[in-house]
């Protein structure tokens, strides 16, 4: 399949049009929108002579999706009237192979587009806004990734679902759109709600594909703004009619109107569980319920409040995930992690917001019982956290961003992080980078210079740099040379902190993992974002970074004999 390098071309006046060689057997979903209200806008597709169809969008305030098989392969083209018509986004699949090929986008417009980045490693969408992770996991032999999504613009809107799956959790094919908002919420764009997050669980071994767990959204809604719908995809590509599972809140709690981000996991009674997150007058609380029905299709019960977290006042608890972590789900032994995110949460003590709390205790089916507690990432732009059980131990993935940098008056292009391993280790939850990253290494670039005290050149900053100390805690900073923000990373007296500062004459948060002693660091650049990895992941911080200019140069600073090797590799997918 493969569309034209210049998709958009001048044929007549004021109509444009794009070609692209297509299959036959060829899917097409394309969203079109009337330029003024009265006048429909239209999409023709032919083929040489013939036309196939023309595809009709009455809608003026948002785009309508329009979809058409095309039944015989060859030069497509496409044309339309800009008087008349605007386009978001045209790309084609083929249905019976697409979980390996993926979907070719044909057409996006410039408020829409990916972001060039031709060498960043880290997920991200081939078109519009993302943001949570949503049904991570691996289903037949892919991992898919399903994520928050509005294709239309690089601003949140009105949520869908985005797709994509993987061999091995780095290099993914994008897949159609999943799950759409309904009818009411999709004639406008005006952000009142959607499909928000959610979870994905395995249909079952003799029948193969999905069903999924999400939260809608209608803002205003009376009485309830948020309730949980439940569809099943066959196919993987495709869902069923969605069907509501979870009308209303429990009542009799004091609850507000957050209730949303269904986690569905098998518990260790057997029985399919389901977290919630929402707030009452005191802090965020995480939702329990179970289902005896094998499928999870429904008949599910409130159980109880799980968890509480109150320390930062009335903030809600959500896009909860419960894993077991050293044993299987049924050992009453197995300890279990239980994170979340708390929305509009405050440290007092940095200024950082949005934290995701990482809990470990015991979880018998009803009751879990917390053995400690730390942060999940310092940094605290690892946000929605989901993971799911791979093999021999839980995988996760976050949102690369945090809400506080977010403005519906700015676009905003993110990623996902890199897939992380989640580990119990000596009394400590550990989230290092899951094996597979070290085949990102294509190059060393230095082992010398970078310890020596020399500026070292990152050519496109797509770069990983371990640095071993010489003893625990060695202190050292680490600059980093970038064109929008101060960046570098330190280890001091206080701990571990990613030195970050926009340059607006504000204060800003202090990202830092205080009493941190770690002997050695993982520092992962890309576009857009530094990971770091402290002691095999028993110390992450994720920061994104704004604009799209990379890390140009680094300069380790650091006493006489602190640091014991530098080495820095060139990464590339």
């Amino acid at each position: 399949m493969t569309p034209h390098a210049n998709p958009a071309s001048l044929v007549d006046g004021s109509t444009e049009a794009l070609s692209a060689v297509l299959p036959a057997g060829t899917m097409l979903h394309a969203w079109l929108k009337a330029a003024h209200p009265g006048r429909p806008a239209e999409l023709k597709v032919a083929q040489g002579e013939r036309e196939l169809a023309c595809l009709i969008a009455k809608n003026a305030e948002e785009f309508e999706l329009l979809t058409l098989a095309v039944e015989t392969g060859g030069e497509t083209l496409f044309s339309y009237d800009t008087a008349t018509t605007v386009i978001s986004i045209i790309y084609a699949y083929a249905p019976a192979d697409v979980l390996d090929t993926g979907m070719t986008v044909l057409y996006s417009a410039d408020a829409n587009a990916a972001p060039d980045v031709p060498d960043g490693y880290h997920f991200r969408p081939p078109f519009g806004w993302m943001n949570d992770p949503n049904g991570f996991g691996r289903f037949g032999d892919k991992v898919h990734l399903f994520y928050q999504h509005y294709p239309h613009s690089l601003r949140w809107n009105t949520m869908h679902w985005g797709h994509a799956v993987s061999d091995d959790l780095l290099h993914w094919t994008h897949l159609p759109i999943f799950l759409f908002p309904s009818a009411e919420l999709s004639a406008r764009a005006d952000g009142r709600g959607g499909a928000f997050s959610g979870t994905a669980i395995p249909l079952g071994e003799d029948a193969p594909g999905v069903r999924v767990f999400f939260t809608e959204q209608v803002r205003d809604r009376v009485p309830e703004e948020q309730i949980q719908l439940t569809a099943v995809s066959n196919d993987m590509v495709t869902s069923n009619p969605p069907e509501v599972i979870l009308p209303d809140r429990p009542v009799g709690l004091e609850l507000t109107l957050d209730f949303r981000d269904p986690y569905v996991v098998k518990g260790p009674d057997g029985r399919w569980k389901m977290l919630l997150g929402s707030r009452d007058h005191a802090g965020g609380v995480i939702l329990l319920y179970e289902t005896n029905d094998p499928g999870a299709a429904g008949s599910w019960t409130f159980v109880g409040i799980l968890h509480r977290e109150d320390r930062f006042g009335m903030t809600a608890a959500e896009c909860p995930c419960l894993v077991p972590l050293d044993g299987p789900a049924n050992d009453p032994q197995t300890r279990w992690a239980l994170t979340f995110g708390l929305l509009t949460s405050r440290d007092p003590a940095t200024g950082r917001r949005n934290i995701t709390i990482a809990t470990v205790g015991r979880f018998d089916g009803r009751n879990f019982i917390k053995e400690f507690e730390q942060e999940l990432d310092f940094g605290t732009d690892a946000y929605a956290f989901q993971a799911f059980v791979d093999g021999s131990g839980p995988v996760g993935i976050a949102w690369l961003a945090n809400w506080t940098d977010v403005s519906n008056k700015a676009d905003f292009p993110s990623a996902m992080t890199l897939p992380r391993q989640v580990l119990l280790r000596d009394g400590a939850l550990l989230t290092p980078p899951v094996a597979a990253v070290e085949r990102l290494r294509q190059r060393p670039v230095d082992d010398i210079m970078l310890r020596s005290g020399e500026t070292v050149g990152l050519g496109n900053g797509a770069v990983e740099i371990v640095i071993d100390l010489a003893a625990p805690g060695a202190v050292f900073d680490l600059e980093l040379d970038h064109p929008d923000v101060e960046l570098g990373l330190r280890v001091g007296q206080e701990g571990l902190s990613i030195i970050y500062d926009i340059r607006n004459g504000k204060s800003p948060p202090r990202y830092i993992a205080a009493g941190a002693r770690p002997s050695t660091l993982r520092v992962f650049l890309d576009v857009g974002s530094i990971e770091v990895f402290a002691d095999d992941g028993r110390w992450t911080g994720t920061k994104r970074l704004p604009g799209l200019g990379a890390v140009r140069s680094a300069r380790l600073v650091a006493p006489q004999g602190n640091v014991a090797t530098a080495r820095i590799w060139q990464l590339k997918l």
